[in-house]
């Protein structure tokens, strides 16, 4: 069989149906939309996952019979004060305490140094002081690498207010006219898309609640998982409570990786402040704790009705959707894993040259 008579074969099978190919452009336009124009319309984009989450509060509260304006107003305002909250409250914390974690930043250096001379005391077999400077030495460049990349980052965002501005005030005007006229939205939306879409109606009715259900239960899991990790921290007099808290909390979007990753700052962080003391163990137990009953008890019960996916399958999503959209790539990685496992299961399928004709019985 020749090449050419293959994908003919295999654009029968797969694109023989109108509406395969009518879904094969919407997805190809929608992809394309987002990778050129998404920095353009960031804010557009920020504003719509911000009101997908926000709908799920309005329809709890209308659900308990209080009128549908009354809960878009009451949720938006709850809203908006959360958002004030975290730039006066929070945000100017934990600006303090990454401040002073890069000013102490030379003396954990000075103290890892330390450190390992005493081991090289201790095990000069194992451990030789060429060894030793070729880990000091790496462990400087890489340390002055990111101190210019982020005074880099530093002088190019000064220009960069006015965009914060724009999507201070742009982000919260957008979410309320989509909570307020989410149905003239929606109708708008589906009468620009083609009459025929029963394929496309049968996988957003599956992904829908799947999608909405992972991320609101992905937004609870990073406030628990962060807020008891601050307690914990506080409780043990761990220096930048917050700013740990708020890492492991984002930790979460990425699974498997993002554990081993946030676990390298609290060791540094409470070695360095207690020592290789029992507090220490103490911390790193606790951490540990936290992340066996984010990942065993936590999850379980926030994304039961989740559609599974091989861990292979999670790790390769969270791998392409980071690279090509960064923290929303990564933030949807498994709901755009699991659209595209919809996708294939529900993508119709020509069997018209698969099918062989049955040999006589004899």
């Amino acid at each position: 069989m020749t090449l050419r008579a293959i994908f003919s074969d295999w654009a029968e099978r797969y694109f023989s149906d109108e509406e395969a190919v009518i879904m094969l452009i919407v997805l190809v336009l929608g992809f394309a939309a987002v990778i050129w124009f998404g920095r353009m319309l960031a804010p557009f984009f920020t504003a719509l996952v911000l009101a997908f989450l926000l709908q799920g509060v309005v329809n709890l509260l209308t659900r308990r019979h209080i009128p549908e304006k009354l809960a878009i107003g009451i949720v938006f305002l709850g809203f908006i004060g959360a958002m004030l909250a975290l730039a006066f409250l929070l945000m100017p914390l934990l600006w303090n305490q990454l401040v002073n974690l890069v000013q102490e930043i030379p003396k954990m250096l000075s103290s890892g140094q330390q450190w390992l001379d005493e081991l090289q005391q201790k095990y000069p077999n194992f451990v030789t002081q060429d060894q030793i400077q070729t880990w000091i030495d790496a462990i400087s460049r890489e340390f002055n690498l990111y101190a210019q990349r982020a005074l880099t980052l530093s002088l190019a965002s000064l220009g960069s207010v006015i965009g914060l501005i724009v999507y201070l005030v742009l982000v919260p005007i957008l979410i309320f006219f989509m909570l307020k006229d989410r149905e003239k939205l929606v109708g708008f939306t589906l009468s620009v898309l083609p009459e025929k879409r029963g394929l496309m109606s049968r996988i957003w009715n599956e992904m829908d609640d799947q999608i909405a259900n992972y991320v609101r239960g992905k937004v609870v899991e990073i406030i628990i998982v962060g807020s008891v990790t601050f307690v914990t921290f506080a409780l043990f007099g761990l220096p930048y409570s917050a700013l740990l808290a708020v890492l492991v909390g984002f930790s979460v979007l990425v699974p498997f990786i993002g554990a081993a990753v946030a676990t390298l700052p609290v060791a540094a962080v409470a070695g360095f402040h207690f020592g290789l003391t029992n507090e220490f163990l103490y911390v790193v137990i606790a951490y540990g704790v936290i992340q066996a009953l984010d990942g065993n008890v936590l999850v379980p019960v926030l994304f039961s009705e989740a559609v599974n996916l091989h861990p292979v399958s999670i790790i390769l999503a969270v791998l392409f959707f980071g690279g090509i959209w960064g923290f929303w790539g990564i933030f949807f990685a498994i709901p755009l894993a699991t659209l595209l496992k919809a996708l294939m299961n529900a993508w119709p399928r020509s069997l018209k040259r698969s099918q062989q004709p049955s040999s006589p019985s004899s």
